[in-house]
C-alpha cells in the first residue's frame, strides 16, 4: 500500500492515540509475519479510530463486513459493553482461524461471532438494527454492501467504509480497473444520497463515515 500520509506523521499520530491492547498487538504481529497481503490489517491508528467511533455512539451491536485476521473485530469488541456483540463476516477459513485463536486469548473475544460465508448472504439473513457497520471486504461489492447496510442500520447508527481512497487511484480518470471504478461509484453514490450525511476521513487509506439524516 502506498503511503498517503508521511510515515513520520502517521507514527506521531499513532503515538498520541489510544494504544492497542497486548492481544491486538500480538495478533497484528503474527498477521504481519505469516499472512499474504498483511497490509490489509487496519493497524493501530485506524484501530484506535474504530474503537473511538464505537465508544462515541455507545454501540452495542456491530456488524463487520470483511474480518481478515480479526484485528478490527477485536478492536470493536474491546470498545463494547459486556453485553455487546460483534458479528463479523469472512470467507477465508485460514484467516478466520487466526482471528479465532486470538479471540480466545482476549476477555472480549466472547463478544465476537464469526460468520464464515459470503457477506451478502449473511447480510440477507441478519436482522437489524446495528449501531455500527464496518465495510472492509471485496471492493466490487461495496455498493451492494452499502445498500444492505442502510437497511440494517439503527436510526442513530454509523456506517464506516474502509479503503475509499484506494491508494489515491480514485483520482484517476478513467479508472484503471474494476475495483477502482467500484469505489468511485460508491463514493459518488454516498455523496449524492439524500438519506445520509457523510465525511471522507483521510486516515490511512481513507474511511468514509456515513450517518442517516434525522
Amino acid at each position: 500500500m502506498k503511503t498517503l500520509v508521511a510515515q513520520d506523521i502517521e507514527a506521531y499520530a499513532q503515538a498520541h492515540s489510544m494504544p492497542e491492547s497486548d492481544v491486538a498487538r500480538a495478533l497484528r504481529e503474527e498477521t504481519q509475519r505469516t499472512m499474504d497481503y498483511a497490509q490489509m490489517i487496519v493497524g493501530p491508528l485506524e484501530g484506535a479510530f474504530l474503537k473511538m467511533m464505537a465508544q462515541l455512539i455507545g454501540a452495542r451491536r456491530v456488524l463487520e463486513i470483511g474480518m481478515f485476521t480479526g484485528y478490527s473485530a477485536l478492536c470493536f469488541a474491546e470498545a463494547l459493553p459486556d453485553d455487546g456483540r460483534v458479528i463479523t463476516c469472512e470467507i477465508e477459513a485460514e484467516t478466520a482461524a487466526l482471528g479465532r485463536k486470538y479471540f480466545a486469548k482476549s476477555p472480549h473475544g466472547r463478544k465476537i461471532e464469526v460468520r464464515l460465508a459470503p457477506a451478502l448472504e449473511t447480510m440477507r439473513e441478519l436482522t437489524g438494527p446495528f449501531d455500527l457497520i464496518f465495510i472492509d471486504a471485496d471492493k466490487i461489492n461495496y455498493l451492494n454492501y452499502y445498500r444492505r447496510a442502510l437497511d440494517l442500520l439503527a436510526p442513530q447508527g454509523v456506517i464506516l467504509i474502509d479503503n475509499v481512497l484506494w491508494d489515491g487511484d480514485v483520482l484517476k480518470q478513467p479508472p484503471p480497473d474494476e475495483k477502482t471504478a467500484a469505489i468511485q461509484e460508491l463514493n459518488r453514490t454516498v455523496a449524492n444520497d439524500p438519506r445520509v450525511s457523510a465525511v471522507l476521513v483521510t486516515i490511512r487509506d481513507g474511511v468514509l463515515v456515513v450517518r442517516k439524516k434525522a
